[in-house]
């Protein structure tokens, strides 16, 4: 071990045990099995030390466990933050676990920086002056006409996400993380189902459990298209854009690893168009159809991903699960979470989304 990392250990075990001193510290075999068997455990999800310090006349072990990315579930940063933060919080409740001192983070110029003493995690941005897109969108459903201004802004987001899209991330296993994560998370499609009550209107548990069937099933029709990688924003809906005078705008959001199929922004912002529409009778045919019909065949036609068609209906679905759900927007009526669930349904069955029939929900 090089003489700065050791150093760095030592100043770590003075901290949690003050007077110590530091005899050694190496790699900690994971399994002493014989080589070859047929049950040795290979890497873990931690690199484990084995550290051997002297507090007074007393030898104390202890063992530093450092993160290291994987593909099942620690490729970002902040899930081995997390991983190691749960385990600090949780792990003495189990009998005889061995107690956790400690809990940090190996920040940049090599200083380990302790946790333990944490509380709520925060982030700090600037502040982005603008309304919300949806300020527009409520505008239009009212107003049940687009203004050319309005058809300038919804094209300036589609062609937007054209350039955002068009860089291309290393193909790998975070194609398949972000579908894992569009079914599996607490902000994907098992949470929103999981955050219905059972007296839902319009989404008893019986029809959301065939939802998530479906889109279960649409997790394997997405395997083996990691080509299709993009950086993305990853929650591109109307509340995280910020306009200003014109088709100046600012976002705010991007929380979800910026990597993944272009069809989450896609969809996270058209659905809105169908959504804003539902409340108003009447707004779809001069309102929000020319915004949706326009935002879709403008990011086609200047990305050539007519692929995207193909699989963007869980995305759809997911983004449906969220504007039905009673806890994120609860003033919306039963006929209307219908209609989004309905929407949800139908693009799920079809092979090959097609924008058009939305136009069937307002005839």
């Amino acid at each position: 071990m090089d003489p700065e990392r050791k150093e760095l250990i030592r100043e770590l075990i003075q901290s949690v045990l003050p007077g110590a001193e530091l005899e050694s510290a190496s790699l900690l075999p994971t399994d002493r099995s014989t080589p070859g068997d047929d049950t040795s455990k290979g890497a873990g999800y931690v690199r484990p030390l084995r550290v051997r310090a002297l507090v007074g006349t007393e030898r104390r072990e202890l063992v530093l466990r450092l993160g290291t990315a994987d593909e099942f579930g620690h490729d970002r940063r902040s899930d081995r933050a997390g991983r190691a933060l749960l385990a600090f919080d949780t792990a003495d409740r189990i009998p005889e676990h061995v107690r956790i001192l400690d809990v940090g983070l190996l920040a940049r110029g090599d200083r380990l920086v302790s946790l333990r003493t944490y509380g709520e995690p925060y982030l700090l941005s600037e502040f982005a002056e603008g309304r919300p897109y949806s300020a527009d969108l409520r505008r239009i459903a009212q107003a049940g006409r687009a203004l050319p201004s309005d058809l300038e802004r919804r094209d300036t987001l589609a062609r937007y996400l054209v350039r955002l899209h068009a860089i291309r991330e290393s193909p790998g296993s975070r194609y398949r993380r972000s579908v894992r994560d569009l079914l599996g998370h607490g902000e994907g499609i098992f949470g929103m189902v999981d955050g219905y009550p059972d007296d839902v209107p319009a989404a008893p548990p019986d029809r959301l459990r065939r939802i998530e069937r479906r889109c279960w099933e649409w997790r394997w029709r997405l395997r083996g298209r990691e080509g299709r990688l993009r950086r993305i924003h990853g929650d591109f809906h109307p509340f995280n854009v910020l306009f200003r005078e014109g088709t100046a705008f600012t976002l705010v959001g991007a929380a979800r690893g910026c990597a993944g199929e272009a069809a989450d922004d896609v969809a996270a912002m058209a659905i809105n168009f169908f959504f804003f529409a539902l409340g108003s009778h009447g707004s779809w045919p001069e309102g929000l159809r020319p915004l949706w019909h326009g935002f879709w065949k403008l990011y086609l036609d200047e990305s050539g991903d007519e692929e995207l068609l193909e699989v963007v209906p869980p995305f759809l679905a997911w983004r449906g699960l969220v504007l039905a759900q009673p806890r994120f927007y609860p003033n919306v009526p039963a006929r209307e979470r219908e209609a989004l669930l309905s929407f949800v349904e139908a693009a799920l069955e079809a092979d090959r989304f097609e924008p058009s029939s939305a136009d069937a929900f307002f005839s």
